[in-house]
């Protein structure tokens, strides 16, 4: 079993704004496998020993850097926390903060020590971690089912859910009888469906609150349609699995969904670069770094690619967004794109963390703007 835990939109905003002097970002790869965690730790050591490593060569006082070693130490001891695991760990540490996320992504191993923490990955594993819920409806049955990149699938308690559509009625029974059959006012079967399904979309709404993880129905006609209509998820997928929501077992409609997740996210990807394309012929568009900063710091991006995987030392002028340089990286300067990633996000832009090969003209980043800049 994976466990996740994925930062809402206020815990990376509370990230995006942290500012202060040492910043310690440690990205690494894990096993769920609990017998295998030790490795896991050592290894998260490891990048603790060259964090520190940099931090002390910054000159940063010996309170400072104690105060951060023993918060991730802490971390590293604590046998029930690597008991639950899944395929990567993100630890934020400073002197007085230690934040740390379970991700289902498999992110590169990764240090990173600045005046800010290193984002990128971060948000990579929230705007699209093939992890999805599936909602199997039939007029019998519903159940939630949540889906990670591969490892085991689990059921979600809902509480409220309706075992059926006799139970949203209060019936006994959802087959329609004689009578019903025979009065025209009762006999439509549509609007049984319809009350089930608005029964059952009230009951997941306390569980999806605050989700933003695609849920894909696995139903046949007409119940497919019927809850579709009256669903009040904003992040239901367009395309429906049409298995049997009672027969099929959960590994099952796991297996039928990853390839599901796969093309929504290519899809996804493909309608941006569309969209540059479009918005390149309006002047709206820029992949130049150094303009990019420029129009993040003024809240000029409306959707932002970034390749989550480069590294742009320098420095990101508070004030301009004049870029600076460096040669490589060290405790002083931060990752440039990683910046106009944070201020893009910090002025409501959509922030896409991709790989390169999915980046228009191949770039480090590619940037829609609101208005030509």
């Amino acid at each position: 079993m994976l466990y996740i835990d994925l930062p809402t939109r206020a815990e990376i905003a509370k990230l995006i704004g942290f500012r202060g002097n040492p910043a310690v970002t440690l990205y690494l790869r894990t096993t769920p496998v609990t017998q295998d965690a030790q490795g896991d730790r050592i290894e998260l050591r490891n990048l603790l020993k060259a964090a520190v490593a940099q931090v002390e060569a910054a000159g940063v006082a010996k309170r400072d850097v104690e105060g951060i070693r023993d918060r991730v130490e802490d971390l590293i001891g604590d046998d029930e926390f690597w008991a639950k695991q899944a395929h990567s760990l993100a630890v934020f540490a400073a002197p007085g903060f230690l934040r740390a996320f379970r991700l289902a992504n498999r992110l590169s191993n990764a240090v990173e020590v600045s005046d800010r923490f290193l984002l990128a990955q971060l948000i990579r594993a929230v705007t699209f971690s093939h992890h999805a819920f599936l909602l199997p409806i039939s007029i019998g049955s519903a159940r939630l089912v949540e889906v990670l990149p591969d490892g085991p699938v689990d059921e979600v308690s809902v509480p409220g859910l309706p075992k059926g559509a006799a139970d949203a009625a209060g019936r006994r029974s959802h087959a329609l009888s004689q009578a019903e059959h025979q009065d025209g006012a009762r006999s439509d079967q549509t609007v049984l469906y319809t009350r089930y399904a608005r029964a059952v979309d009230a009951a997941l709404r306390p569980t999806l609150a605050g989700q933003e993880r695609p849920l894909i129905v696995v139903a046949s006609e007409p119940m497919a349609s019927i809850f579709r209509s009256v669903c009040s998820y904003p992040h239901l997928v367009a395309e429906t699995i049409s298995l049997s929501a009672d027969e099929t077992p959960n590994h099952e409609l796991a297996a039928a969904a990853r390839p599901l997740l796969d093309r929504l996210y290519a899809a996804e990807v493909a309608s941006l670069r569309d969209l540059y394309e479009t918005r390149k012929g309006q002047g709206r568009t820029t992949a130049d770094i150094a303009q990019a900063a420029r129009a993040a710091t003024f809240g000029a991006i409306d959707t932002l690619l970034i390749d989550m995987d480069e590294d742009v030392p320098g420095f990101v002028d508070e004030e301009t967004g004049a870029v600076t340089f460096d040669d490589k990286a060290d405790a002083v300067n931060h990752d440039v794109t990683d910046e106009i990633a944070r201020r893009a996000w910090a002025t409501g832009a959509r922030v896409v963390a991709a790989r390169r090969a999915d980046i228009p003209d191949g770039a480090a980043l590619a940037a829609i703007l609101r208005y030509a800049f």
